[in-house]
């Protein structure tokens, strides 16, 4: 290795030049001893790493073992978060040498980290903990810990997370009632602190800060929640710099008692948006008066894309515990974070807003023996704008019809059963006369927004819209789509409809899936793609020798042979007696 002094001599060389200092070789001797300093250094003791700690969880079967390793390669890689949750709930681990290439899985697809989170095992956590990029496995993968080992406490829905020993929790939840949870969000600017763009004074924006009640009886609720208040955010937890926050249960300035009892998270703390999300989505499905309290501690400094994501997630373990919140955020200067707690308290028939929108509606309304007359709204005004009501209507629509499909939509369906005294089916099949398309569109959204079966399936009699299976069990779900299969041609709307039935799919809608596929596939087989997928993927894999012996068709069979790589995948991860 060149010295100092050498160095120095080949620098004045290069300088006076080497006509008068000659060198021999100056950019090689040069070179040489740039490459030596950038590669040389002092050797140094280091500390070794500590092992890995003994496994608890056992190890996947080893030709599951070996199946999975193959749909890692590239074969049938569309059934790998299918092979992932199915081996998670049978508790197992993967074999280590998959251990790294499934952690770099789930840092593209946060939808796999759940299972990741189980079947990494104690070898996973110790490689996270090396490796910066693996770090969601010990934060937000324990978010998903309860979802997964749910088989084990699916009727206690109180109950904290359960999983592999060693992996963190969310909070346990508090055996305790909630008789301090009074306290709502105050409605917050941005992190600017300035207004959203679309909450100006104009048509579209809402009623503001402390929106006056009108004579239907809206309004802030009095005292149950602040209004929105200005001031620039600080950080997480902190309250605003000028001190406002509206009354006293603002957040940030007071508070319950069980605000201070919330133990925050580091990755609440720190997190990106979709690691909060998730850290509160498993914490709101332990514990909802938990989670509820660690929104309202910190709500005046979070931005206006987390606070709607945020009110979102409140529909898992939603009750009226959650109303003066969620009426509180009605007060909010961003119009989505407005129009998701409408909704959420859309489905809490006992919520002030949806006495407001039934008295409303009660006025647009009326039944005059076996016919229902409506009277859309002459006017939106800031009560019913506070309470999610669009001023602006869609191109096309006309104002009043599209006041009036929101006000259905949003009052509670409980309440027309109640005031007409006749059921759903009974009051669907009124004649409503000019605005009948208005009414049943509300009707058809509140049924959605509300998941009230008994609604979606009279509504589907008169007109099957594929939103309303979503609200039916999932065994009529699948029922209903396979009577509507049969006529409906192989287009987005079926792939959409077909979508919403959860698997496995029954011998009914995938007789009826196999027969569509076979009759277009003589007509449009280059129309056939994504049904097909979606046919391998939701098909019950028992029946892959029924799909076999139908045609020897290739989308058929493309179909038959996805089902015989899932039946034995699935077979490979049952115990051996």
């Amino acid at each position: 290795m060149i010295t100092v002094d050498e160095w120095e001599r080949l620098v004045s060389a290069a300088l006076v030049g080497t006509d008068r200092r000659p060198v021999p070789d100056l950019l090689g001797q040069a070179a040489a001893h740039t490459v030596g300093a950038r590669a040389g250094q002092r050797l140094h003791r280091g500390e070794p790493l500590p092992a890995a700690p003994p496994e608890e969880q056992p190890l996947v079967p080893r030709a599951a073992g070996e199946r999975v390793s193959r749909i890692l390669d590239g074969e049938q890689p569309r059934l790998l978060p299918e092979w992932l949750e199915a081996a998670a709930v049978r508790g197992y681990r993967l074999p280590p040498k998959l251990v790294p290439r499934v952690l770099d899985h789930g840092v593209r697809d946060r939808s796999l980290r759940g299972p990741i989170g189980v079947l990494a095992g104690a070898r996973g956590r110790w490689l996270a903990a090396l490796n910066p990029a693996w770090a969601y496995l010990l934060e937000e993968a324990t978010a998903h810990m309860g979802t997964v080992f749910s088989t084990s406490n699916a009727s206690n829905t109180s109950a904290a997370p359960t999983g592999p020993p060693g992996l963190p929790r969310p909070p346990a939840p508090n055996d305790a009632t909630d008789p301090n949870d009074s306290g709502s969000p105050s409605g917050s600017a941005d992190a600017d602190g300035s207004a959203d763009s679309d909450d100006s004074a104009s048509s579209e924006g809402s009623a503001g800060s402390g929106a006056s009640a009108g004579s239907d009886g809206s309004g802030s609720g009095g005292g149950d929640g602040p209004t929105s208040s200005g001031g620039s955010a600080g950080a997480r937890g902190s309250s605003d710099s000028d001190g406002s926050g509206g009354s006293e249960e603002s957040l940030g300035s007071g508070g319950s008692a069980e605000e201070g009892e919330v133990e925050t998270h580091q990755l609440w703390e720190f997190g990106t948006r979709g690691d909060r999300l998730s850290y509160l989505r498993g914490l709101r499905s332990a514990d909802p008066a938990r989670a509820r309290a660690l929104l309202r501690r910190g709500w005046e400094q979070e931005g206006p894309e987390d606070r709607a994501a945020f009110i979102h997630a409140m529909a898992d373990g939603l009750s009226m515990a959650d109303e003066p919140f969620l009426e509180a955020a009605l007060d909010d200067r961003r119009r989505e974070v407005r129009s998701q707690a409408a909704d959420l308290l859309t489905r809490l028939p006992e919520s002030r807003l949806g006495r407001r929108m039934a008295e409303r509606a009660a006025r647009c309304l009326t039944l005059a023996g076996n016919r229902l007359q409506a009277d859309p709204p002459q006017a939106c005004d800031s009560a019913m704008e506070r309470d999610g009501v669009r001023s602006r209507a869609p191109g096309g629509t006309g104002q009043r019809s599209w006041w009036l499909q929101q006000l259905v939509a949003h009052t509670p369906l409980s309440f027309w059963t109640h005031h007409f005294g006749r059921t759903a089916k009974q009051i669907v099949a009124l004649n409503i006369g000019e605005w009948s398309r208005e009414v049943r569109l509300g009707w058809e959204r509140a049924a959605v927004l509300q998941n009230d079966p008994t609604w979606a399936r009279a509504l589907f009699a008169v007109e099957p819209l594929t939103d309303l299976l979503a609200v039916l069990p999932p065994a009529e779900r699948a029922d209903k789509a396979a009577e509507l299969v049969h006529d409906q041609p192989v287009d987005g709307q079926l792939i959409m409809m077909l979508g919403g039935v959860p698997a496995p799919w029954g011998a009914a809608l995938a007789e009826a899936v196999l027969a569509k596929i076979l009759d277009t596939a003589g007509r449009q087989p280059w129309n056939l793609g994504e049904l097909v997928r979606l046919a391998s993927e939701r098909v019950d894999p028992a029946m892959h020798e029924v799909a076999a012996r139908l045609s020897p068709e290739p989308p058929v069979q493309e179909v038959a042979a996805t089902l015989r790589f899932r039946f034995d995948m699935l077979a490979e991860l049952e115990p051996r007696p």
